[in-house]
């Protein structure tokens, strides 16, 4: 054997090619993430979720069947009809219209609620809960006592398009109060009173601080207005008169198609106004989610 050998030891000792094979081999393979959920919770979300299905899915499922079962054609030409169409177009915008004015009007009041005190603010605690609290149909006739044919005031909107604006304003007016007033209470309000010592106005400390912590709250209480106005029949019912293509909503239309038995026509209204209402939810969500990230 060679000196330089003897003398070099890593000489002598072949080198081995590098095989990423190798290094794979040595890994430890990923522990599975286990799940908390005991056998009491597990049964108890079976059991919640066979209740969900035969409660809301089932019957959607149900639902978007019979708006298709007389054809494509028959589905299209539903939403093509010149009344169905002006109805579901009144309800739609009548909606946004209420969501927006309680959206501002919803503020207001919270804020008064939250950060004043004065005499009588159970009493408006108390008012505001009334559309929750009143059968739909009393709402109807509470407002038909001071905007109908009889009012005091001299303001006759029966049969009007704008008796189903201001019936959805009616009902959907405690949904931006009851999901903005609890955020509104947990601000912190020496962050506000440190903007104040930096010289920031109190127009620039409600859009630079307080509003960008209520957008959720806020677009939460959006959500459910424009929810609970697209799907609202009660107050309709006795405020708007029904007439067609001037004050007749969608709703009112799917019960004029269930009268003629044809659920068809009014599955297919019913599933436009879910479709609708569920996508206004799911862009929310979208929206608020970013805002949380930022």
């Amino acid at each position: 054997m060679p000196t330089r050998a003897l003398n070099n030891p890593a000489s002598a000792t072949p080198r081995i090619p590098f095989s990423p094979g190798r290094t794979r081999s040595k890994r430890r393979p990923r522990s599975r993430r286990r799940t908390t959920l005991t056998r009491p919770a597990g049964l108890a979300l079976g059991i919640s979720v066979l209740w969900f299905s035969l409660l809301v899915m089932i019957p959607l499922a149900l639902l978007l069947i019979s708006s298709v079962e007389d054809g494509w054609s028959t589905f299209w030409d539903t939403l093509t009809n010149v009344q169905t169409a002006h109805a579901i177009r009144l309800t739609l915008v009548s909606a946004l219209a209420a969501t927006a004015v309680n959206l501002v009007m919803g503020l207001l009041i919270a804020w008064v609620l939250v950060r004043d005190r004065f005499p009588g603010r159970w009493l408006i605690e108390l008012m505001i809960d009334i559309p929750f609290a009143l059968p739909s149909l009393v709402a109807g006739l509470v407002l038909l006592s001071l905007y109908g044919p009889e009012s005091p005031l001299g303001i006759n909107v029966l049969g009007t398009p704008a008796s189903v604006f201001l019936a959805l304003l009616f009902v959907t007016l405690p949904f931006v109060v009851r999901t903005v007033q609890p955020v509104l209470g947990e601000l912190d309000r020496d962050v506000e009173r440190a903007a104040h010592s930096l010289g920031a106005s109190r127009a620039t400390t409600v859009r630079r601080i307080i509003l960008p912590a209520l957008t959720p709250a806020l677009a939460a209480g959006a959500t459910l207005c424009f929810a609970r106005g697209v799907g609202e029949f009660g107050a309709l019912v006795i405020l708007t008169g029904n007439r067609p293509n001037i004050s007749e909503g969608a709703p009112m239309r799917i019960q004029s198609y269930i009268e003629v038995d044809n659920t068809a026509a009014a599955a297919t209204v019913a599933v436009l106004l879910l479709a609708t209402a569920l996508t206004a939810t799911l862009l929310v969500e979208v929206l608020t989610s970013q805002e949380r990230h930022r």
